[in-house]
């Protein structure tokens, strides 16, 4: 249940909408993942059909996007034929692109066979170098990879771009970080590890990784950090070993599908369905709640008109969320009255407060003050 309410201000008169989530499922995020899908045929379109019966917010991709050779003259009737729709800006000839990108690629080796991967930069406009890149999306931060051992600033875990990701892991404020890239570090398929791609990604502050290259579905933990390998988007089916990885969880090579998620403050949910819609696979990651109140993630600051406010309280409590000027006079309140245990979010309209600096301030019975610095 959401509940709406105005709250009285202080110091300068200003109306603010603000609505608390009783529930964080009610704001939670669908995303879908497909990989190794790029070849024109049923299968894809099979479960490009299943995705979007899902209506995700956005998809993300394990790579292979574009079979056999990453050719510029297949890669519209591989990848825009069936997602179009999701893609900004496209240029194809399919129908109607997205009004902002929601196709989020990373490379595959069968993308990078012509002219090390031009076409699919091409044809995609993505953040930053365009072969790894972030976004942040809600409560979760993507790190996509380029896992090629000839891919630019290498694939080592002492590489350039291993260093990048590193530092960006770090600063991410996001409940939830997942990194994706094509090549499974860990896999009992038929391509086997990529050992190169075992960074120490749990040590760097990452919540999941996900790949593909492997065509089949498999969720492995290895050092405490959990894995899939999601190759089962179009392209054809590969065989497992019959001795699988030690951590190895579940495997799955009997038909097509792909991955469905719900992101929200304190849980991470994912999904596997074939293409007729057959549950193989349901694992939900959880957030532990702190032992004190905390305030753990602003989106987006610098604040532009709105932004969410994820907090978090140990049990049962009254609550003040205030926002206070540098001189720590306070000039609105967000929320005042109870709240459960649990993670919370709120939404916050800038409204009329001027452009600055301001903190926000969490109070919850007898703990002291929660301060955080945001910049509007």
């Amino acid at each position: 249940m959401i509940i709406a309410a105005l709250f009285r201000t202080f110091t300068v008169p200003l109306l603010l909408a603000v609505f608390l989530l009783s529930s964080q499922q009610a704001l939670a995020q669908r995303f879908a993942a497909i990989g190794d899908y790029g070849f024109a045929g049923e299968p894809n379109r099979d479960v490009a059909q299943l995705v979007k019966s899902w209506n995700p917010d956005f998809i993300i991709t394990m790579g292979d996007n574009n079979y056999d050779r990453g050719a510029a003259n297949t890669i519209d009737a591989n990848i825009g034929q069936y997602y179009h729709e999701f893609i900004a800006p496209y240029r194809g000839s399919y129908g109607p692109g997205a009004s902002e990108n929601r196709f989020f690629p990373c490379l595959g080796n069968h993308d990078l066979y012509t002219k090390h991967g031009r076409p699919y930069r091409d044809y995609f406009t993505l953040p930053g170098n365009e072969r790894y890149y972030d976004f942040v999306r809600g409560q979760v931060h993507f790190f996509v990879l380029n896992s090629a051992s000839s891919g630019l600033h290498g694939n080592r875990a002492t590489s350039r771009q291993a260093r990048w990701l590193r530092k960006q892991l770090a600063a991410a404020r996001e409940p939830w970080k997942v990194v994706y890239f094509h090549h499974a570090p860990y896999s009992s398929g038929q391509h086997g590890s990529t050992v190169a791609m075992r960074w120490p990604f749990r040590a760097w502050g990452a919540s999941l990784v996900l790949s593909g290259h492997d065509h089949h579905y498999e969720r492995l933990v290895e050092d405490g950090l959990l894995y899939c390998i999601n190759g089962l988007g179009g392209r054809s089916i590969y065989n497992v070993a019959l001795q699988p990885m030690p951590g190895s969880l579940l495997r799955y090579n009997s038909d097509y599908g792909a991955q469905l998620f719900e992101a929200s403050a304190d849980s991470l949910r994912l999904r596997f369905y074939t293409r007729t819609g057959q549950l193989v696979d349901s694992f939900t990651l959880r957030k532990e709640l702190s032992v004190e109140p905390a305030l753990e993630n602003v989106v987006s600051t610098p604040m532009l008109e709105t932004a969410r406010i994820t907090f978090s309280i140990p049990a049962t409590d009254t609550v003040q969320l205030r926002v206070l000027d540098v001189a720590g006079r306070e000039v609105a309140r967000l929320f005042d009255g109870p709240s459960a245990a649990g993670h919370h979010e709120l939404l916050w309209s800038q409204a009329a407060l001027l452009p600055g600096l301001y903190y926000l301030q969490l109070r919850s019975g007898a703990y002291a003050p929660v301060l955080r610095p945001v910049a509007l």
